[in-house]
């Protein structure tokens, strides 16, 4: 049974926020600045090693400059 970072509805998510943030124009480090956060934070989202919650969802999406319901519409999408 694949654990929830593994399921296709994460991985989306994921795709869709590292395809924003190179479309931005930004390394993960830029991002993490942004943040206030290590690099390492960007990294283990990007890569499935952490879960993001709903506040830093919408931080990070605030970043790349992304619309989060955007971003859920693409997830909620790609389900069908």
């Amino acid at each position: 049974m694949p654990t929830v970072l593994n399921k296709p509805e994460y991985l989306r998510l994921r795709q869709l926020l590292v395809e924003a943030r190179e479309r931005a124009g930004l390394t993960q480090t830029q991002v993490a600045d942004k943040l206030h956060r290590a690099q390492s934070f960007v990294s283990k989202y990007e890569l499935g090693e952490r879960r993001l919650d709903v506040i830093d969802f919408m931080h990070v999406c605030a970043c790349l400059d992304v619309d989060p319901g955007d971003v859920i519409r693409q997830v909620a999408k790609s389900r069908k």
